[in-house]
């Protein structure tokens, strides 16, 4: 590889990181509204709109995984949670900052949006280590095993598991810590996976194409990785 595609591979796996943060923040950002979905009047989902872009980090990990290897995306893992505290810490600060008389957003209007419940973003942190690097991990797996074939196979599968991973752990999390009553358990629980694998099976074309376009860009072999950037 050459210099310039080094330096080419290094910016997009900073744009790709930058994707997978800007995710996984905004979704611990407005997870408190919930809302339902009715395809074609089949099935009712009940989910939180935090679950919308949440589904992409686990897209951004399978390219990262597929492209630039197992510590890559482990990096972009931990370097998201250390994002997703920091702005929790920011959000707090505001929130206990008082506001002044004419400010456009008062202090119970702007706790009420923002005040996020510190048990809430335990639990959903908790649930997305665990879910996130248990999809890394199932990701080469696979790879190693079908050696660099069978795309779809190692996608879906890791996925598939470790969103039914991450949503029972942090509804189980949710519940326990008395931030959502047991009664609505079952039904957040499949909704949220099947809305879930629905995302991951839509989304499976795109990883395709996305790889694709990495392996002809960086002239890369089947289950080749990028190294050394």
């Amino acid at each position: 590889m050459t210099a310039q595609q080094k330096n080419q591979a290094q910016l997009i796996y900073l744009v790709l990181a930058a994707l997978f943060i800007a995710s996984l923040v905004t979704s611990n950002l407005i997870f408190q509204k919930f809302f339902y979905w009715e395809p074609f009047n089949l099935y009712r989902f009940e989910i939180s709109v935090g679950i919308l872009p949440y589904p992409i980090t686990f897209l951004i990990t399978d390219i990262l995984s597929e492209i630039y290897g197992k510590k890559k995306a482990n990096q972009v893992v931990v370097a998201g949670i250390f994002a997703s505290f920091f702005s929790m810490l920011i959000i707090l600060l505001a929130d206990y900052a008082p506001a002044i008389s004419n400010s456009p957003v008062n202090n119970s209007l702007f706790s009420k949006v923002f005040g996020l419940s510190g048990l809430a973003v335990l639990a959903s942190m908790l649930a997305y280590l665990f879910a996130q690097f248990i999809d890394i991990r199932i990701f080469h797996y696979w790879k190693n095993l079908t050696k660099g074939k069978h795309l779809w196979l190692r996608n879906n599968f890791s996925t598939f598991f470790s969103q039914f991973i991450d949503t029972f752990t942090v509804l189980l999390l949710l519940c326990a810590f008395k931030v959502l009553p047991w009664e609505i358990f079952g039904s957040l629980l499949l909704s949220g996976f099947l809305f879930k694998i629905i995302v991951a099976a839509l989304d499976t074309p795109i990883l395709y194409a996305v790889v694709y376009w990495f392996r002809k860009k960086f002239n890369l072999k089947v289950g080749e990785e990028i190294s050394n950037i």
